[in-house]
C-alpha cells in the first residue's frame, strides 16, 4: 500500500490551525482545485493564502505558524515551489502566510505578517537569483518573468542569503528553514561563477538553521511536525533531505554512518579536492544508497548533509498536484499585468520529476535525483479537464512533461529496490540494457488527452530524449508524436556535433541523433507530413576546443540557417560541467578537460555559430586562423566567410523564414525552419518548404541549469 504525505484526517493537534477545506472530492477520493480560473472567473482573494494582516484577520488568524518569504511573486500553481510547499503544510493543518518579494532593505517588510509561531521559510523562487539576474556574460537582464509585469530588480542577488540575514537580524531566535533550487544547489561548498571563486555552504552564509534540498514535501512536513511538537530546531538533525550545522568539541559524536568530505581549507587550497568532493556528492543523490556527508569548516564547524528524502509515490504526486491551488497569480498583481512566467505554464501539465538523463550541464539530477517520480494517468486527465473549463483556454495544452517529457517511469525496476547505480549512467555512453524503454504509456496518455472535448492540440515542449526513443522497439510513441504533437518542427537538443564534446556533455553520439532524424523524417513522409528537426546547440562547453567549435559552425552552415540566438555554456551552481569549468578535470575520472574560459575565446566560439553576421567577421576570421582552417575563408560553397570583410551595412545572409507561432496562444514561439543531421560524416541537408530553404531561429534560449521548466535562460 502506497504511503501518503497527506493526512488521512484533519489535524487534531491543538497547536495547529483548523483550516477549512476548500477542495472538493471527486468520486475516487482525489481533490480538485476549489476554483479553477475558468469555471467562475478569476479566483477571489480568499482562494489564496494570506499575504497581509487583513487577509489573516479575514480568516480569524491571530498569527501564522509559518511565514514563507520568497523571491518570486505569488502564483498559486503547482509549478511554483512556494505554492506546493505552502499548500502541503496547509493540508497538514498549519497556518502559512506569504511575504513575496519584500523590500530587503527594510526590516519592516519581513515583519508584515508578524512573528510566526514556528518559524520562517525562505526561498529565492523557481530560479537561482543570480541566473535570474545575469546573462552568461554577467550582464544584467532587463526582465524578471516571476515579477509583476516582468519588472526587474524586485529581488536581491543571492536572495536566500539576503532574506535569511534580514530575518535573523529582525527575529533573532526564530527558526529559519531555507529551501528551493538556490539553496539546494548551494547546500555545500560550491563554485560561484559570478564571483569566480568557491563559496561556503549557503546554510552558513544565510544564518539559517536548516536547509532542505531537492523536492521538499516529505522533509518540510517532518520538520514542521518536530517544531510543533516542541523540539528545538538545533535538535532536528534526523530529517532526510536536510542539511544542518554542528560545532564544538564532540560535534560529530552523534553523527553516524557518514562520509567525510574534504574540509573547507582543503577545498580552498586545491581545486582538485573540490572535484573529488563533488563526485562524492553526485554519487550520493539516491534515497536508497545515498550516505550522510560531512563537510568540515574552520573553528570546529561542520555542515552535515543527510541522505536524500524518499521520492514521492505516484499517489503522493497526485495528491500534491491536486491540492486546492487557486491556479492563478494573486489579485494584487492585476494592475501590473500579472506574472509573465504564469503564461508559460498556465495551460501546461507537469507529469514527472527527476531525470535519469544526467546531462553534465544540467543540475536536475543534483536537485531532483535520477529516480523518476510520476503522476498517474487519471490525475493528469483530471487536470486537463479542469484546463478546458477555463474560459481563456483556446484548446491548446502547451506541454505535458517535466525535465524530460518522454521519461514517464523509472529507468528500471532495479532502482526501486536497490537504488540507482553509483558508477554507471542510464543513457551514456549508450542506453543501459537493463532499462525499460517502452514508451507506450506516455503515447497512450497523449492520445487520451487530445481526445478530450475542448482540446485541439497537445504540445510536447519540455523536450524528448531521442536516444531513449531510439531504444524503444516500437514506433508507437514516435508515430503518436509526429502525427499529433508536432507543428512542422520538432525541437531536439543534440547540443553539439562533435563526439568529443558530446562525451563530456554526457549526450549521445552524433550518429544516434542522425539516426533519429532519419527515422523521424521517414515516418513523417510515410504519413504525408513535411516535418523537420530543429536542433539546439551549445557553444564553448568544456571539451570544446576551437577545432570542435569550427566543426559546429560547419554543421550550422550545412543546416541552412543561422540561429538568431546562441546558447553559450553557463556555469551555474552544482552541475558537473560547472565543476569541470572550475577545476579543469572531469570529476568522475579526474582526467583533464579543455576549458574555453577566456572571454575572447568564448566570443570566438559563439561567433562561429553566427558566422553570417557582419559584426562577427573579425572574430570568425581569427577563430578560423587559430584553428588552422583558412580553407573555410574564400568563395567556395563550403567557405564560411569571404577573404575580405563585408562592407558596412551589408547583410550577413538573409534569414529566409520567419519565427513562427505554435498556435498555442501565449505559450511562446516555435522556431521555424529546420535542418537535419544526416549520416555521420556527411553534410547536413537543408529542409525545403515549397522549394525554398528555410533558416531557423532559435526563438528562445533554454534554461540549462534546472532553474524551472518555465524559467528560460534568456539572452
Amino acid at each position: 500500500m502506497e504511503a501518503s504525505i497527506m493526512p488521512k484526517h484533519p489535524a487534531k493537534n491543538p497547536n495547529r490551525a483548523s483550516n477549512k477545506k476548500r477542495g472538493r472530492s471527486a468520486a475516487d477520493g482525489s481533490r480538485t482545485p476549489a476554483r479553477c480560473p475558468g469555471t467562475e472567473g478569476r479566483p477571489p482573494r480568499e482562494a489564496f493564502l494570506p499575504v497581509s494582516r487583513a487577509d489573516m484577520d479575514a480568516r480569524g488568524w491571530d498569527r501564522c505558524d509559518f511565514v514563507y518569504v520568497c523571491g518570486d511573486a505569488y502564483v498559486d500553481h503547482p509549478s511554483f515551489g512556494m505554492a506546493v510547499i505552502s499548500r502541503v503544510l496547509e493540508a497538514h493543518g498549519y497556518r502559512v502566510g506569504l511575504i513575496c518579494q519584500p523590500d530587503w532593505t527594510d526590516p519592516a517588510s519581513i515583519a508584515a505578517l508578524g512573528e510566526p509561531r514556528l518559524g520562517f521559510l525562505v526561498s529565492a523562487g523557481n530560479m537561482d537569483s543570480m541566473v535570474n539576474h545575469y546573462t552568461v556574460n554577467k550582464k544584467p537582464r532587463h526582465e524578471d518573468a516571476y515579477t509583476p509585469g516582468g519588472r526587474a530588480g524586485a529581488r536581491p542577488n543571492r536572495a536566500v542569503t539576503v532574506y535569511g540575514n534580514l530575518i535573523r537580524r529582525t527575529f533573532k531566535d526564530k527558526p529559519i528553514i531555507i529551501g528551493g533550487i538556490e539553496a539546494s544547489l548551494r547546500r555545500l561548498a560550491h563554485y560561484d561563477y559570478w564571483q569566480d571563486k568557491l563559496k561556503r555552504s549557503v546554510l552558513l552564509d544565510s544564518g539559517a538553521d536548516i536547509l532542505l534540498y531537492g523536492m521538499g514535501e516529505h522533509s518540510i512536513v517532518e520538520v514542521a511536525d518536530a517544531l510543533a511538537g516542541g523540539l528545538p530546531v538545533d535538535q532536528i538533525t534526523f530529517v532526510n533531505g536536510s542539511v544542518y550545522r554542528t560545532s564544538g568539541p564532540g560535534a560529530l559524536d552523534q553523527v553516524f554512518d557518514y562520509d567525510l568530505l574534504p574540509s573547507w581549507d582543503d577545498l580552498s587550497a586545491d581545486r582538485l579536492a573540490y572535484a573529488r568532493s563533488f563526485n562524492v556528492q553526485q554519487q550520493n543523490m539516491d534515497p536508497i544508497t545515498g550516505r550522510r556527508l560531512v563537510e568540515p569548516y574552520p573553528n570546529g564547524v561542520c555542515v552535515v548533509q543527510n541522505p536524500p528524502a524518499a521520492p514521492l509515490t505516484t499517489a503522493e504526486m497526485d495528491e500534491v498536484a491536486e491540492l486546492p491551488y487557486a491556479r492563478h497569480w494573486h489579485p494584487d498583481y492585476d494592475d501590473a499585468g500579472g506574472i509573465p512566467a504564469f503564461d508559460e505554464i498556465r495551460f501546461s501539465i507537469s507529469s514527472n520529476r527527476g531525470c535519469f538523463g544526467e546531462c553534465s550541464f544540467c543540475a536536475l539530477t543534483f536537485h531532483q535525483g535520477r529516480m523518476l517520480q510520476v503522476r498517474s494517468r487519471e490525475s493528469i486527465i483530471r487536470e486537463a479537464e479542469a484546463l478546458t473549463r477555463d474560459p481563456e483556454f483556446k484548446g491548446y495544452i502547451n506541454d505535458v512533461g517535466g525535465p524530460t517529457a518522454n521519461f514517464f517511469k523509472p529507468a528500471c525496476t532495479k532502482q526501486l529496490e536497490h537504488g540507482v547505480c553509483k558508477n554507471r549512467r542510464c543513457l551514456w555512453p549508450s542506453v543501459c540494457r537493463n532499462m525499460d524503454t517502452n514508451e507506450d504509456a506516455y503515447a497512450d496518455l497523449l492520445h487520451d488527452l487530445r481526445q478530450l472535448p475542448g482540446v485541439k492540440k497537445v504540445f510536447v515542449r519540455s523536450g524528448i530524449r531521442f536516444d531513449y526513443t531510439m531504444a524503444d522497439a516500437s514506433d508507437k510513441f514516435l508515430v503518436e508524436l509526429l502525427q499529433h504533437h508536432v507543428s512542422g518542427q520538432l525541437r531536439l537538443a543534440p547540443e553539439h556535433v562533435s563526439d568529443a564534446v558530446l562525451s563530456v556533455m554526457g549526450k549521445p553520439r552524433r550518429e544516434v541523433y542522425d539516426a533519429f532524424v532519419e527515422r523521424f523524417e521517414r515516418l513523417s513522409a510515410e504519413y504525408g507530413l513535411k516535418q523537420y528537426v530543429v536542433p539546439y546547440l551549445i557553444s564553448s562547453h568544456p571539451g570544446s576546443t576551437m577545432k570542435e567549435a569550427v566543426e559546429l559552425a560547419e554543421a550550422v552552415r550545412d543546416m541552412g540557417y543561422m540561429p538568431e540566438q546562441v546558447q553559450d555554456f553557463y556555469p551555474t551552481p552544482s552541475t558537473m560541467s560547472t565543476c569541470m569549468f572550475y577545476t579543469g578535470v572531469d570529476p568522475r575520472t579526474m582526467e583533464p578537460v579543455y576549458i574555453p574560459r577566456d572571454p575572447h575565446e568564448k566570443a570566438m566560439q559563439r561567433a562561429l555559430i553566427q558566422y553570417r553576421k557582419p559584426e562577427n567577421y573579425k572574430l570568425v576570421r581569427e577563430a578560423l586562423q587559430k584553428a588552422g582552417r583558412e580553407d573555410l575563408i574564400g568563395y567556395g560553397p563550403k567557405c564560411l566567410i569571404r577573404p575580405v570583410p563585408p562592407k558596412p551595412g551589408a547583410g550577413g545572409g538573409k534569414t529566409r523564414g520567419k519565427t513562427g507561432d505554435n498556435k498555442s496562444g501565449k505559450a511562446g514561439k516555435m522556431p521555424t525552419g529546420g535542418g537535419k543531421l544526416t549520416a555521420k560524416g556527411k553534410p547536413f541537408s537543408a529542409p525545403k518548404f515549397g522549394g525554398a530553404s528555410n533558416k531557423a531561429a532559435n526563438a528562445h534560449a533554454r534554461n540549462r541549469a534546472a532553474q524551472g521548466r518555465q524559467g528560460a535562460n534568456r539572452h
